[in-house]
């Protein structure tokens, strides 16, 4: 039994087993699963019971559960502490690397930090503050512009903060930028997927990143089908270096992308149903196609006699494990093995993948995060990646501050979303942006993109997007109605021209909401700095991005740095 660091209210107690069921006692208002979860992790790490006294369950993820607990100080008084219980198969690498960037970069500017970590085995529980917070969801369209203004400043401060170290957090969200609305409090919390930049100032995400590169990989030849006969297709050129990876690496970096730590009761967004929250795109939005590059390939464009439903998509996947039925995986690849990289191949956009493709070797390419606030670079699978990934995230919150909606985008797969994207950026400006950082994207229909202004002002519902709409012409978005985050049915795609027209009869007033001008609290007056900054973060090229930094230095946060 190894206690990394000690509280100093710490007291050796002889009856560690009374002190732990006088503890579960006191709780007899939690759930019986609760009190269970609560009793393991007493009996998983026993020193907690000398220190702690476990309340409640306050959030759960993938790789740890969070818990509000308190600690008897020596002066007399009870703090409020949240233990991080993190899972006995989390990588300690990981679990290390976590630990540094929450005691070098946290403890200042809305970063959390961190007061004791405790260890028993492969049982590691992690200490920090605990901030009482509201969740997003449910004063979203309560809060005033004002609000929503100094929120976007705080945010920024903690960006700016983790950068600086060279620490690339991976999973901006609002259930991982804590806000205490009445005493004005803010954290930027879980670092559990965070990587560093090349000059890291954090030694042991330089290592942690090197292993994730091992089980992050681009698979060759993901086929979707998009419906309408409008086809997207992402393509790798073959300068970019590549590399293989073992399919437990890579069942390892599907694990990852689906973590969402959720700390305090904030962070139970994913599974609540709100009735003035409407997700802007759901999952039978859109489909996409995407491909192995062939530099010279004579075919690029998706034929449309050769698109595919979604039913049909998992038998493709399966059938890309094998190359035919007389030739097996492992034949087929040292068959091709010496085939030239600029080789076409013919089983572009069919059911099956030839020997050639399977001689191909996977591309190493990050993709952890929460979906819906995935950079594009992030969804095409750019091998590098920078901090420029979580602006994006950061402007996708402010998408959804400046529009009412959460979440936003909503898409099944990383494609899907980059069709989503497209549809509020332009697909033109979606493909110039790709070719800044080495991708190619095809898209078979060109999708204009929309102002921001009138984009949000629609969804909102304020009286001045209306009477804009009218000069201006209808913008695109979508009257759909909230579908929650966590519920996973499987929807059929819905054809791109069916959506615009949901697009333009909301923009014609059948989804817009007005709102009285006594309960505007701000919206109707938005500078025009607001979608200036907004327009800066989801810049599709992450090279010209806006930085944090240079975020708290607009002019849309003048007011809030006097």
């Amino acid at each position: 039994m190894e206690t990394v660091l000690k509280s100093p209210c710490d007291e050796q107690h002889p009856q560690q087993a009374e002190d732990f069921q006088g503890n579960l006692e006191q709780n007899s208002k939690l759930s019986a699963g609760i009190k269970k979860d609560i009793e393991k992790l007493y009996e998983a790490v026993p020193q907690l019971a000398n220190v702690f006294k476990i309340k409640e369950k306050i959030g759960e993820g993938t790789f740890s559960s969070v818990y509000l607990a308190t600690a008897q100080l020596q002066t007399g008084y009870e703090e409020k502490m949240a233990l991080k219980h993190l899972i006995p198969t989390s990588h300690p690498l990981r679990i290390a690397a976590e630990l540094q960037c929450l005691t070098v970069a946290g403890g200042q500017d809305n970063v959390m930090g961190v007061k004791y970590c405790f260890r028993k085995n492969d049982h590691v529980v992690i200490v920090m503050p605990y901030l009482e917070h509201e969740s997003f969801l449910d004063i979203l369209n309560s809060l005033s512009f004002e609000e929503v203004r100094e929120y976007m400043f705080n945010l920024f401060k903690a960006l700016r903060r983790i950068h600086h170290f060279g620490i690339v957090h991976r999973d901006v969200k609002p259930s991982n930028f804590l806000y205490n609305r009445q005493l004005k409090k803010y954290a930027l919390v879980d670092f559990g997927l965070a990587q560093g930049t090349p000059d890291t100032k954090i030694e042991l995400l330089k290592t942690a990143h090197s292993e994730d590169q091992q089980g992050s990989c681009l698979q060759n030849n993901p086929i979707v089908a998009l419906g309408n006969g409008v086809s997207v297709s992402v393509t790798a050129p073959k300068q970019i270096p590549q590399q293989s990876a073992s399919k437990a690496a890579d069942r390892r970096s599907s694990s990852l992308s689906k973590v969402q730590m959720k700390q305090g009761r904030g962070g139970k967004e994913d599974s609540v149903h709100h009735s003035v929250q409407r997700s802007v795109f759901g999952e039978r939005n859109f489909n996409v196609y995407s491909s192995t590059y062939q530099e010279n390939s004579s075919t690029k464009l998706i034929k449309q006699s050769k698109t595919i439903d979604v039913s049909s998509r998992k038998l493709v996947t399966k059938k890309k494990i094998i190359s035919t039925k007389a030739v097996s995986n492992g034949a087929a690849r040292k068959a091709a093995s010496g085939c030239p990289l600029n080789l076409p191949c013919d089983c572009y956009a069919t059911d099956r993948v030839c020997s050639i493709c399977l001689s191909r070797r996977q591309q190493v390419a990050p993709r952890a995060g929460t979906p819906g606030f995935r950079a594009p670079e992030v969804l095409t699978k750019c091998p590098t990646q920078t901090t420029a990934i979580d602006m994006w995230s950061a402007g996708i919150i402010f998408l959804s501050l400046l529009s009412g909606r959460y979440p936003f985008f909503k898409a099944s797969d990383d494609l899907t979303a980059l069709a989503q994207i497209m549809t509020v950026r332009g697909s033109r400006e979606t493909i110039q942006a790709a070719r800044t950082f080495g991708k190619s994207v095809v898209c078979t229909q060109v999708v204009p993109t929309q102002n921001l202004r009138t984009l949000c002002e629609k969804l909102r519902g304020t009286n001045s997007s209306c009477k804009r709409s009218q000069e201006e012409g209808p913008s695109r978005s979508e009257n759909n109605t909230a579908l929650p985050v966590a519920a996973d049915k499987p929807c059929a795609p819905e054809p791109l021209g069916k959506q615009i027209q949901h697009l333009q009869s909301f923009q014609e007033g059948d989804g817009a909401l007005e709102v009285k001008a006594t309960d505007m609290k701000g919206w109707d007056q938005v500078p025009d700095e607001a979608y200036d900054l907004l327009d800066k973060l989801l810049d599709l090229n992450p090279a010209t991005r806006i930085t944090a930094k240079e975020a708290l230095l607009h002019p849309f946060f003048k007011d809030v740095r006097l």
